[in-house]
């Protein structure tokens, strides 16, 4: 008999796509217990993260009409990255291996397989990674990837074209408990556990239903959080930039060319840039100095 899985999905106002969702996680979770490679006490376990619409409702049905599924329904909206901790940080007591996937179908299901089988062979954290972007748009496209190597460049270890879809074993989840900062972006602070690690690559689908949650807007936050919470080069990059205009304006006054209002206008927007993100990087040990919960649990339906 194999280890005991569970599988963490968060769900946002997802009433539409849910019930194909469980449909098919079920009929996964069914072969994999037929073939002996996980234990008949795994779970299914859906995060309602606030949701205004029938989500919670639902889960509780799943629930009630198969105890393959387990429900977590947090306080109130707290987004996508605490919404993920919270379901893993419930389940460690009862997993020995978790699996995280949004609700959206968009991650291949049968990328579990393989997954498992990089876990059984002593891999502790098992990246599920895009293998290409053809269902993509031009500028989706170039602006995800171009935020992958933007964020290599500023020296955050992050795994390229790798979104939330990923196995992690109940050491590397104990291990994520020891990281306390408030301000989340998973993506980069897994790789920071360390342990034996590998990759599995799937094609991602279109969404089955409903609309996405992460429209542009929230994207540009969701890349922006991440490099101010995991990189301090922008604070660096100040630094070198206050110096390259004291130079510009010690050859500027050498040479005695009067100053242009272009020049004032153009200085004065780079402070306000400064400005803003050195604020950003105080709001941020702020909110970490508060120490505030990132989730409250208020319902846990289990079968165990």
């Amino acid at each position: 008999m194999g280890d005991i899985l569970y599988i963490v999905v968060p769900c946002y106002k997802e009433e539409e796509v849910l019930p194909e969702t469980a449909k098919r996680l079920k009929d996964k979770m069914s072969s994999l217990i037929d073939n002996g490679k996980i234990a008949e006490s795994s779970r299914i376990v859906f995060v309602n993260d606030g949701s205004t619409d029938s989500t919670w409702e639902i889960i509780k049905q799943l629930h009630e009409s198969d105890k393959v599924f387990s429900g977590i329904n947090l306080s109130r909206n707290r987004g996508h990255q605490n919404a993920l901790l919270a379901g893993l940080m419930t389940v460690i007591p009862y997993a020995d291996v978790s699996i995280s996937m949004d609700a959206d179908l968009q991650d291949d299901i049968d990328a579990v397989d393989r997954m498992l089988d990089r876990y059984y062979e002593g891999h502790d954290i098992v990246y599920g990674v895009r293998s290409r972007r053809d269902t993509d748009t031009f500028f989706k496209k170039a602006t995800a990837e171009g935020f992958y190597k933007l964020m290599e460049m500023f020296g955050a270890k992050i795994v390229f074209n790798h979104a939330d879809y990923r196995l992690m074993s109940k050491r590397a989840l104990e291990g994520l408990r020891e990281f306390k900062e408030v301000n989340l972006f998973l993506r980069g602070i897994i790789p920071m556990i360390g342990y034996k690690s590998a990759v599995v690559e799937y094609e991602r689908g279109e969404r089955f239903a409903g609309e996405s949650k992460y429209p542009l807007k929230k994207m540009l936050a969701f890349a922006f959080e991440g490099i101010t919470s995991l990189s301090a080069v922008p604070i660096r990059l100040i630094s070198i930039l206050g110096m390259i205009l004291m130079c510009i304006g010690v050859i500027a006054l050498i040479a005695g060319a009067g100053i242009a209002v272009a020049s004032i206008w153009f200085v004065g927007g780079i402070q306000l840039l400064c400005i803003g993100i050195i604020g950003e990087y105080l709001g941020k040990a702020y909110l970490e100095v508060k120490a505030r919960p990132k989730f409250i649990v208020e319902e846990f339906i289990n079968a165990d």
